[in-house]
């Protein structure tokens, strides 16, 4: 009964500390979110390893939570490639380092992009990486026009009925 009664004793005092939107976070600061088992209060270093992707949306989509750049949003960006792969590669777009034909080390993926759309499209699209680079739409759009100017019969006839 003692244990029963300092358990209890501990969870209701535990001191809660809501999400402030004006306030900056730094990974030692302490946050409470709602979680399936109740609120949950963690260090916001821990967060970023319990659920990366929440925090990331908080901060980016929904614009809810400020964090420092160095202290918590360089290893977030870290966490959220091994957290949710396809969260990261969404997130990242073109920016995403990827094996491209030519190149010894990894290069981003904006760069064949820019540079060499009739080769990027070739590689991505014909070479079946697809699944390797998210193209939002409007990237997609820009990628077809480019190699519409440039090869217009290397176009899929798919990508051609986009650009109508």
């Amino acid at each position: 009964m003692y244990e029963f009664n300092l358990l209890f004793y501990t969870i209701m005092t535990e001191e809660l500390f809501p999400l402030d939107p004006e306030k900056v976070y730094f990974s030692m600061d302490q946050l409470t979110l709602e979680t399936e088992d109740g609120p949950k209060t963690l260090r916001v270093g821990a967060w970023l390893n319990y659920d990366p992707v929440r925090i990331h949306k908080m901060i980016i989509r929904e614009k809810v939570m400020q964090v420092d750049e160095f202290e918590v949003m360089a290893p977030l960006v870290s966490k959220l490639r091994r957290a949710d792969p396809e969260y990261y590669k969404r997130l990242m777009g073109i920016r995403l380092v990827i094996d491209y034909p030519g190149f010894t080390n990894g290069i981003i993926a904006q760069i064949p992009f820019e540079n060499d759309p009739v080769g990027f499209y070739k590689w991505w699209r014909k070479g079946k990486h697809e699944e390797k680079v998210y193209l939002s739409l409007g990237n997609q759009v820009r990628l077809f026009q480019k190699v519409r100017m440039m090869d217009p019969k290397m176009l899929l006839k798919k990508d051609l009925e986009i650009l109508k």
